[in-house]
């Protein structure tokens, strides 16, 4: 069952962060809801997206924590669609707070479930990330904890209003904190550092990524996982492309890094249906959950593994090269961070 969006409240846990404002500016420009309501925990932050001209009629500014499940509560009031994105990401961070993460990820996601059910939010899209999949770094392993969290939430929600999916994909390109920001620095220098020539990534654009959610809240039941069928790259052709005569430096893979990234392991593979664009992650055998989904793709073959270095869709330099310009234009102009 679609949205009518126009009649819609809707509200973003961390919406002031890369996803967040990509997300209410499509939606202001696209969709036009009823009401959109940020959701942060950042005054300073949410100032300057007013400044920065984020001061439609329709949108509502609340500070507030998503460890703190009454001021939740309040702010969940007759809102209609949740897209949960409220997290802590950077993986050196988490490794080195593991209860900060903790809080924020895994006990942050219970509190916004519980919220949903007693305020009689309709659905709830959680983001979450490829390093959910057998995690090597605590930042991973607090997403799969949410993902199990927010999926098996429904159970619960039986006879309330509110259901949950996930939305997983990879690394956003150009998003605060990713290693394009970073190469743009150090290509001044005339040295890019990368850890391992080898390494491979899925990438996905911002907004190609804010669709995406729009797509799974619209075309949810309550239990998926949506992913997207989306290219690799390597970390090289991405340096090449940012600097193509830059001196690059190997330093080796840091603590809590893979190779490559896992999006679909062989173990989710075996109740995942395969779709043109996107797979879609059913939960174990469930008395809540239909499995309609069966109807309109196909299942994967045994074995099947979907990660960055086994992936058939690749990105070349001359391609990489075009996706960042409008980053690397953002950059020169000051306007990235």
């Amino acid at each position: 069952m679609t949205i009518d969006w126009t009649k819609s409240v809707v509200l973003v846990t961390g919406g002031t962060g890369s996803f967040g404002k990509k997300f209410i500016q499509m939606m202001l420009n696209e969709y036009h809801p009823a009401k959109i309501i940020v959701f942060s925990r950042d005054e300073l932050k949410q100032h300057e997206m007013r400044v920065a001209g984020y001061d439609d009629p329709t949108l509502r500014y609340f500070i507030g924590d998503v460890r703190d499940k009454e001021r939740l509560c309040r702010a969940f009031e007759g809102v209609d669609v949740v897209i949960h994105a409220a997290a802590l990401k950077q993986v050196p961070v988490c490794e080195y707070n593991p209860s900060e993460a903790i809080k924020t990820n895994i006990l942050g996601s219970g509190n916004v479930i519980d919220a949903a059910i007693d305020t009689g939010v309709k659905r709830v899209v959680a983001l979450s990330t490829d390093k959910a999949v057998n995690p090597v770094n605590l930042y991973g392993a607090t997403k799969l904890a949410a993902e199990k969290l927010i999926i098996q939430s429904n159970a619960y929600a039986a006879g309330k209003n509110a259901r949950f999916s996930c939305v997983r994909y990879g690394n956003v390109v150009g998003s605060r904190g990713s290693v394009v920001p970073m190469f743009l620095k150090q290509r001044e220098t005339g040295r890019l550092t990368i850890t391992d020539e080898r390494m491979t990534r899925f990438w996905i654009s911002l907004e190609q990524g804010v669709r995406f959610v729009i797509r799974a809240a619209e075309t949810m039941s309550g239990g998926e996982v949506f992913v997207p069928k989306i290219p690799s790259m390597t970390v090289a052709d991405l340096a090449k492309a940012i600097a193509p005569r830059a001196q690059l430096e190997i330093i080796g893979i840091r603590p809590g890094e893979k190779l490559h990234e896992v999006l679909i392991s062989e173990d989710e593979a075996r109740q995942t249906i395969e779709l043109d664009d996107m797979f879609v992650v059913q939960p174990a055998e469930t008395l809540w959950f239909g499995r309609e989904w069966e109807n309109r793709g196909q299942h994967l073959p045994d074995d099947f593994r979907y990660a960055s270095n086994t992936n058939t869709q690749w990105l070349t330099v001359e391609q990489i090269g075009r996706i960042i310009a409008p980053i690397e234009e953002d950059y020169n102009a000051g306007r990235l961070g």
